[in-house]
């Protein structure tokens, strides 16, 4: 049975605003940000949360279960108005109980002997001082996506252990679309936390892989910066990154070079300035290097 939502355009009732962190204001208050819009979920029932856990044999995480108690899904967007068009930006977003779903690990395709994901097993990564064992495909780990991130990857709920499963082996991964794996955080409220303070701009979590974000993402970056301890990893190029972008210092740059150019061979051919050159140096030897040949 699927959750009732309503959409409501800001944010005026109070469990809202402590499910939202405040940050509605912050980007109502930011220029160009226009329609942040809230959908309104109820909260889960707990006999939706004790099926859940019995058909996927996994014990949630406790503030994964107070989440769902409070509200059954989270969704949040907001958009830009850049002249005259509205474009949508930002997307926060929490899969219900009922679409929090284990990745499928049937054949990719309708074929027999198709590659599954568990083909896709490198055993030669293993963990480091650094970084945390990877999630596996295979059966050792079980994989519930908690967010679909547009389509720029997978935000999933990880169980390192495989099933049965218990609360205490859960972590949060980024799988991005290349199926690589990403440490995000151990805990769920410490991913939601990350979630609303990166505002939920376009392929955030690429911040925390060793590729970072895209050129186009890092120019909303710079114009909305997230408000997180990871934002001096995000912008340490801005200046040279906003340089090369920026129209006015470019054609400034253009201006001075034409101007330049174009007085040089104005002062040699000027008829007026042959008196002059005899006593430079260097004029009198180019100028009358040519009669000398001659």
């Amino acid at each position: 049975m699927e959750e009732s939502s309503t959409p409501l355009v800001g944010c005026s009732k109070p469990h809202l605003e402590k499910l939202t962190l405040g940050i509605t204001r912050i980007l109502e208050s930011s220029p160009g940000v226009t329609e942040v819009t809230i959908i309104e979920k109820a909260p889960a029932e707990r006999h939706m949360i004790s099926s859940w856990e019995q058909k996927n044999n996994c014990v949630l995480p406790e503030d994964v279960k107070n989440f769902y108690l409070m509200t059954n899904g989270f969704h949040m967007t907001w958009s830009v108005k850049l002249d005259e068009h509205t474009i949508p930006l930002g997307n926060m977003a929490i899969n219900s109980i009922t679409k929090l779903t284990q990745l499928n690990q049937s054949s990719m395709y309708s074929l027999p002997n198709a590659p599954t994901l568990a083909d896709l097993e490198d055993d030669a990564e293993e963990a480091n001082e650094n970084q945390p064992e990877k999630p596996h495909f295979d059966s050792r780990s079980v994989l519930f996506e908690l967010d679909p991130c547009n389509g720029n990857g997978k935000v999933c709920l990880v169980y390192k252990k495989g099933k049965p499963a218990l609360a205490k082996d859960t972590e949060i991964w980024f799988l991005d679309r290349a199926l690589y794996w990403h440490f995000l955080t151990d805990t769920f409220t410490a991913y939601y936390r990350l979630l609303i303070t990166h505002l939920g701009l376009p392929q955030w979590q690429y911040a925390f892989t060793n590729y970072g974000i895209s050129p186009q993402a890092k120019q909303w970056f710079n114009m909305y910066k997230p408000i997180t301890y990871n934002t001096n990893l995000l912008t340490e190029e801005t200046d040279s990154f906003v340089n090369k972008l920026d129209p006015s210092k470019v054609f400034k740059s253009k201006n001075k070079t034409s101007v330049s150019k174009k007085k040089g061979p104005v002062q040699p051919s000027g008829g007026q300035k042959a008196p002059s050159a005899p006593p430079s140096a260097s004029k009198p030897s180019s100028g009358s290097g040519n009669p000398v040949r001659k």
